[in-house]
């Protein structure tokens, strides 16, 4: 934000995957002890020169191929710093561990880490977890009574958004990196298991109707679609997508009931997960607004700006952010609450929302009477490491 405008704040984590790819690389093993030493000082330096802490994504290759253990000896580094961690968990599904495994990690590495723990865009995913949200909630309601601080984040939509990799294609195959996992495709010895494997992992999803391609040239087709265009079967089209590129993959895989049981948690903030093609990027906080406010009354109007913004902003340690007090930063939404709500669809994710009126961020005007004024005002919001650590 110094040297290039930037129109919004924005804090920043250090990345597990990045940390274990440039000491790792992409193999299924855990770190000798010198590689462990050296992504400990990595997390180390990060945190200290503005990380607000480490994030993880449990579910994705390499990431996937470590072990608790690892990740409480990264996340520990983070948490003598004042650091946060935060992780999209090992399995939000059955894929793996199962979702309520993968909720008992995350309390053990803030237990054992010594680290306020926080779990990106809570869900239950696929037809085999429908319903496991009281039993997500019971856990880390457990966890925090006995004194942890555990917190999570949730988008408001019942399709989540991936790659075509990552949805389908079992992580054994995904040792060593793209060009190994392509190999596998054309191994007689090893294609066979590959194909049930991705034809399990689609069932998980909901089966190829439920998966809707949001890049590249299949864009706005499901993979249902796709076999039948190309007259074949699903996981065939798959693979056929997948040695072209790993495009984003939309897919539709939660019930209502949990999302609204996970929204309710007064632990639960609001975020987006952006990522291009999906229609969360743009319309997230005013959906759930039009939806879960005004329609369906998941939560009050206050529910849903306080876990829009104080509470994440003290979650994060942003101080003075997130509230409207004398002496705060001003960065204020003023909303038309007659009017606001989202326009991105799945097939149109780039439409904004209409209803917002006033936008200032550190008390510059970045929106006035609902048009963009183009000026950028945004600022870096690094972590200050407490004196000593």
């Amino acid at each position: 934000a110094r040297t290039r405008p930037v129109g919004i704040n924005y804090a920043t984590y250090t990345g597990f995957g990045t940390i274990r790819q440039r000491v790792i690389g992409e193999a299924k093993r855990a770190p000798t002890p010198q590689e462990l030493a050296q992504m400990q000082a990595l997390v180390a330096s990060a945190v200290c020169q503005g990380a607000i802490g480490l994030s993880t994504g449990l579910f994705y290759a390499p990431q996937s191929f470590s072990k608790t253990e690892e990740v409480v000896a990264l996340a520990a580094e983070a948490g003598k710093r004042g650091g946060l961690y935060d992780s999209h968990i090992r399995d939000e599904s059955s894929y793996t561990v199962g979702l309520l495994a993968a909720i008992d990690e995350e309390i053990e590495i803030a237990r054992a880490a010594h680290i306020p723990a926080h779990v990106s865009h809570i869900k239950a995913l696929g037809v085999d977890v429908q319903g496991q949200a009281p039993a997500v909630i019971a856990r880390i309601n457990a966890a925090r009574a006995a004194g942890l601080n555990i917190t999570a984040s949730q988008y408001p939509w019942s399709a989540s958004g991936s790659s075509m990799v990552a949805s389908l294609v079992p992580l054994w195959a995904q040792d060593g990196g793209r060009k190994a996992m392509l190999a596998r495709f054309d191994d007689p010895t090893q294609a066979t298991r590959l194909r049930t494997d991705m034809a399990e992992n689609m069932r998980k999803r909901g089966g190829p109707t439920k998966l809707l391609i949001s890049e590249g040239a299949e864009r706005n087709r499901t993979l249902a679609e796709v076999a039948v265009a190309n007259k074949t079967d699903p996981i065939s089209a798959a693979i056929a997508v997948i040695r072209v590129g790993d495009p984003g993959v939309i897919s539709f895989n939660q019930s209502e009931a949990d999302i609204a049981a996970f929204m309710r948690q007064p632990w639960v903030m609001t975020d987006s997960d952006a990522s291009p093609g999906h229609p969360r990027v743009y319309g997230s906080f005013a959906r759930k607004y039009a939806k879960y406010v005004v329609a369906d009354h998941v939560l009050t109007l206050r529910e849903m700006i306080e876990r829009s913004s104080s509470l994440t902003a003290d979650t994060f340690g942003l101080t003075g952010r997130g509230h409207l007090k004398a002496g705060a930063f001003a960065d204020v939404v003023v909303l038309d609450p007659r009017r606001y709500a989202p326009r991105a669809t799945y097939q149109q994710p780039t439409e904004l929302a209409v209803g917002v009126q006033t936008v200032l961020v550190n008390g510059v005007l970045a929106v006035d009477g609902g048009k963009l004024t183009g000026r950028a005002a945004g600022r870096a919001l690094p972590h200050r490491p407490p004196a000593g650590t």
